[in-house]
């Protein structure tokens, strides 16, 4: 017996596109053929797709999706049911400072694992994992990787900035650690030295406000950091993950290393793509929060040059860096007068990167959507070990988006789902349309609507990374 049959849409992958019905039990695809009409009879659900395109579910694997409080018990099921209005149908959160985790455990990897898998078990909507983050807090986090990896944790990320970064020495070495046991670190660069330096001055100044942060995060400083983290991976031989990366000044130095052998891999973010430095000009101070990103946005050039590095590879995927801040709450800071220094840094994106990235790139001619298949799906899931995700294939799982290429709308904050009061591209142009996201096979999303369940998401023990 077919639990699902999906007809008469066109299928999407990396390498091509064309017009097939996908066929569906157990949760796991089945079956992808042009024609498979004669199961009609003996499937639960039908679903027509003519006039849609087919797609993998997106692996978001960078988001910041905070867990359940008892002030805030709905927050993590709330952001994983905005993630699949989206199109997400897999999402990795991090355990870091500000995402929930409690004191009681920071001191040990594993002990914070331990309490995060308990307190999101049976909260998503959707499949979901997490990258461990590695601070200067732990006591030993390098001694405990091997056995994270065991756990079916095989990546985890480190900072090279803010008060609970790892200095290189321990970064380094946990890089080493955590190739050496077939996963891959996470780095976020941004050199302490030039960025610390430059928040000083600043502050020094008198220049407190939001709108001086950006100036105090130069490209420089995060080439300089990019640099030196991926000369790390060369010297240990492991892979390096480069998260977020906002200029073409550190692009150029994934590109050299690539060239030169180095196991690196980096993504970007829709905020950089869509996006520019001018947003900082804004007159009114909590506009400017807003977008208060770390690293923040860029000139128009360095969006353009992104832009290339996505279509020719030099850029390995996009992901949201989701921040789940409210105007209202984190980002008011800015109005009693908190120095940006101490205003929490991110912006909401779990439920706009599908409909950013093809706004920004498929409709525009930058990239092709077989293209954004490959960044947005296939390249996430092989990266980070999930291996029954990312594709429309017999034996992946029933992950799928269909996704009306046709409506024109904008971007409102009123229309999204997401714990955030706010989206950083209100008013701006949206093209195409989520209909209908099904998860192992099973209605999330149905015609624009939620018909999920809290706690079906499962949490997905990941295998060692293709890096």
């Amino acid at each position: 017996m077919t639990d699902l049959l999906v007809r008469g849409g066109t299928v999407v992958t990396p390498i091509g596109s064309h017009r097939a019905d996908v066929a569906v039990a157990g949760g796991r695809i089945e079956r992808v053929e042009p024609e498979l009409g004669g199961l009609a009879a003996n499937t639960r659900e039908v679903v027509d797709a003519t006039g849609l395109l087919v797609l993998p579910g997106v692996v978001d694997v960078h988001t910041h999706t905070r867990i359940a409080t008892d002030e805030q018990p709905d927050r993590f099921f709330q952001d994983s049911a905005a993630a699949a209005f989206g199109g997400t149908t897999t999402f990795l959160a991090f355990n870091n400072p500000g995402t929930g985790i409690s004191a009681a455990v920071r001191g040990s990897l594993l002990a914070g694992f331990h309490e995060w898998r308990e307190r999101t078990e049976h909260d998503s909507a959707i499949d979901y994992a997490v990258s461990l983050a590695l601070t200067g807090q732990h006591e030993d986090p390098v001694a405990e990787l091997p056995a994270v990896v065991d756990e079916g944790v095989p990546t985890c990320k480190a900072f090279m900035i803010f008060d609970f970064r790892l200095p290189d020495a321990r970064l380094f070495a946990a890089m080493r650690a955590l190739g050496a046991a077939g996963g891959m670190l996470e780095v976020h660069c941004e050199d302490p030295v030039l960025v610390d330096a430059a928040v000083t001055a600043a502050l020094q100044r008198g220049n407190t406000s939001a709108r001086y942060h950006a100036g105090t995060r130069s490209a420089e400083a995060e080439a300089v950091a990019t640099h030196r983290a991926l000369a790390f991976a060369r010297q240990a031989d492991a892979p390096v993950y480069v998260v977020h990366l906002s200029s073409e000044a550190a692009l150029r130095q994934v590109r050299e290393a690539k060239v030169a052998g180095v196991r690196a891999c980096a993504e970007t973010c829709p905020h950089y793509l869509a996006l520019d430095v001018s947003r900082y000009d804004a007159a009114d101070d909590i506009d400017v929060a807003s977008v208060l990103i770390t690293p923040p946005l860029r000139p128009a050039t360095d969006r353009d040059a992104l832009w290339a590095g996505l279509a020719a590879g030099d850029l390995d995927l996009i992901a949201s860096d989701h921040v789940p801040d409210r105007l209202d709450t984190e980002k008011a800071e800015v109005l009693a007068g908190t120095p940006f220094d101490r205003v929490s840094n991110g912006a909401p994106g779990i439920e706009t990167l599908l409909a950013v990235a093809y706004s920004e790139g498929v409709a525009t001619g930058r990239i092709t959507v077989e293209r954004l298949v490959d960044l947005l799906s296939a390249t996430p899931a092989r990266l980070f070990g999930l291996t029954h995700k990312g594709a429309v294939e017999p034996g992946r799982d029933a992950d799928l988006v269909l996704f009306d290429p046709t409506p024109h709308s904008t971007f409102r904050a009123a229309d999204l789902h997401h714990t955030s009061d706010y989206t950083p591209y209100e008013g701006r142009e949206r093209r195409g349309a989520v209909r209908s996201v099904f998860v192992r096979g099973r209605a999330v999303i149905r015609d624009g609507r939620f018909v999920g369940q809290r706690g079906f998401g499962r949490f997905v023990e990941r295998s060692t990374p293709d890096a």
